[in-house]
């Protein structure tokens, strides 16, 4: 039997850390999700980098910023020229590697899955009941619930694996992700009304930037029918209704979003009891993260996308006895662009040597409790669906600290597919963590804030210059369509290529 580590790395789509015990939820109870977090650790400031499904997921497999991997958005397609940590894997180690569920950086062509040993996945954003998959002999449809189903496979996947090899093995859930179709089996929790709204709920968004105040995403105004399953009565309608009117949305909403948490909380739970059952628990590094975060009526807001904490932070909680302390917790500031990094290095691989293009750090030290001297104090985002069809979020990069989050609202679109080229004024917004945890007040222009202003635009250059990444500079502005713009480190990713080519 192997003495490798496995890793399970199970994702969420939108499943926000709030809505999580372990993180203090107030609005349900997930107990397996905090088992791993009472038997591991709960992270407390891993973020996104552009807070969209398939960029992030792209970010996680490759390692890169999406100037570097191509997925500015979800209109476009992961580059398969850019190594991921599976093909590293796949390259310089034994280990199995499989992918189940919800992969959403296209179906065609060389986009999908590469280099695992089994993989079934779910096209586009997928459906909650009797789901199409797909998977090496073409596209099925799979009876049953999406959670339940993605668990099987896995399940299925750990007794049919070489007992002699490690597997890293991908566990991604639809869920929570819009139009929140719950299983027959939890359609009985959280009975309406009973729901707790968030402490800012009201924002009236008074300091907040012009493009902010333009978003589609209030739940009083844009959480239409199709995520209801059921028209606005009639005396909810109208702007004097307004507040009645989301008190209302608010409860549905919220009762079957968490219903299909609920869902992925027991799916958790019958995997980590089979490991246990097959003497795996020991030796397995298991991870349960989201995507990115969700507003949970937040600032009076459904989706994700702004830089704000909701939005940003992404839950993540991991067990690993050999190595990680039980009940521990780790305050640093992690990204998901370190996933990639971290999980070769617990699988014994030095992420700079087997991923040519990577910009993150592994932080298997911190998971252990250590101190690391020169660990970022600051996490780089940015978001590029200028003004989307949908939401219409403008495009906007920042940098966020462990007091202080400078955002840059730079005005204008540059050329996403789906987005249009309307544009606002530069603007800038600036929150005080610590006194102001809630984000309600921009302190951009208070003059007691100009140093610290002026500190944070400088850190927001020199971030971009490290990882390579052009600031907005008007209309000419390279942008990441498809592939790195970036030609050194593109030149770079081709000569680690040739050189795999040539010794293989």
């Amino acid at each position: 039997m192997t003495t490798k580590p496995n890793l399970i790395f199970i994702m969420s789509d939108d499943h926000a850390a709030h809505a999580i015990s372990a993180y203090g939820s107030r609005v349900n109870h997930t107990p397996y999700m905090d088992r791993i977090a009472k038997e591991g650790i709960r992270l407390d400031a891993v973020y996104c980098t552009n807070s969209v499904c398939s960029p992030s997921r792209a970010t996680i497999l490759t390692g890169t910023y999406s100037h570097i991997n191509g997925v500015s958005s979800i209109w476009t397609e992961i580059d398969y020229r850019v190594p991921t940590f599976i093909d590293a894997l796949k390259e310089h180690t034994d280990y199995q590697t499989a992918m189940f569920g919800k992969w959403h950086l296209g179906e065609h062509g060389n986009a999908v899955p590469r280099n695992f040993d089994a993989w079934r996945i779910f096209p586009g954003q997928g459906d909650y009941i009797n789901p199409k998959m797909i998977d090496a002999q073409g596209e099925h449809v799979v009876d049953g619930y999406a959670t339940d189903i993605v668990t099987d496979l896995a399940l299925d996947f750990i007794d049919q694996r070489d007992p002699d090899r490690p597997f890293c093995m991908m566990v991604h859930h639809k869920a929570p992700h819009r139009p929140w179709i719950p299983d027959e089996k939890h359609k009985h929790l959280y009975n309406d009304g009973t729901i707790p709204e968030p402490e800012t709920f009201f924002d009236d968004h008074a300091s907040r930037s012009r493009a902010i105040q333009g978003v589609h995403m209030t739940i009083a105004d844009d959480m239409g029918a199709d995520d209801l399953k059921q028209p606005v009565p009639q005396e909810l309608r109208g702007p004097e209704n307004r507040s009645a009117r989301m008190h209302w949305k608010y409860q549905i909403y919220m009762r079957d979003y968490l219903q299909t948490v609920q869902s992925i909380d027991d799916n958790i739970g019958r995997l980590l009891d089979h490991l246990d059952a097959v003497g795996l628990a020991e030796n397995t590094l298991v991870v349960y993260t989201s995507d990115q975060g969700f507003f949970l009526g937040d600032h009076g807001w459904f989706d994700k996308r702004l830089m704000f904490d909701q939005s940003l932070q992404m839950p993540m909680l991991m067990r690993w006895p050999a190595e990680i302390q039980p009940g521990s917790t780790c305050e640093a500031i992690i990204t998901n662009v370190d996933f990639a990094a971290t999980f070769l290095d617990i699988c014994g691989l030095d992420v700079n040597e087997v991923l040519p293009a990577n910009q993150g750090r592994s932080f298997r030290t911190l998971l252990r409790g250590e101190t690391v001297d020169d660990w970022p104090d600051a996490a780089y985002y940015r978001y590029w669906e200028h003004d989307d069809p949908i939401h219409h979020a403008p495009g906007h990069y920042g940098i966020v600290t462990d007091q202080y989050k400078l955002i840059y609202y730079y005005g204008a679109g540059l050329g996403v597919p789906g987005a249009s080229e309307l544009t606002y004024d530069p603007e800038w917004e600036l929150y005080d963590r610590r006194a102001d945890p809630q984000e309600l007040t921009n302190v951009a222009d208070d003059p007691a804030y100009a140093a610290v202003r002026t500190d944070l635009e400088a850190k927001l250059a020199d971030i971009q210059s490290h990882y390579r990444d052009e600031p907005y500079r008007g209309s000419g502005t390279p942008h990441p369509e498809w592939g790195p713009y970036d030609e050194e480190v593109f030149a770079r990713i081709k000569n680690y290529v040739a050189n795999i080519a040539a010794t293989s």
